[in-house]
């Protein structure tokens, strides 16, 4: 697969994880890691799917931010 179209299928996979109409595990797949996803979402103008903060893995969601906030406050090399 040529380099511009395999861009083009992330792109795709991309918008649909912000949309919300794919999971994290299908798009984890196919990228090497959330860094990626991340970076990718905001070439696109994209934010990342916000789950609601409720149910049954509410306790995994709160510990899934509270690392993101931990790692967006370490100092960038």
């Amino acid at each position: 697969m040529s380099a511009p179209r395999a861009e083009e299928a992330e792109d795709a996979l991309l918008r649909d994880y912000a949309a919300g109409a794919i999971a994290w595990a299908c798009l984890s797949r196919r990228v090497e890691g959330y860094d990626e996803v991340l970076a990718g979402l905001g070439r696109l103008g994209l934010t990342p799917p916000v789950a609601p903060m409720a149910g049954p893995n509410l306790a995994a969601r709160e510990r899934g931010r509270a690392m993101l906030r931990d790692l967006l406050r370490q100092p960038r090399p």
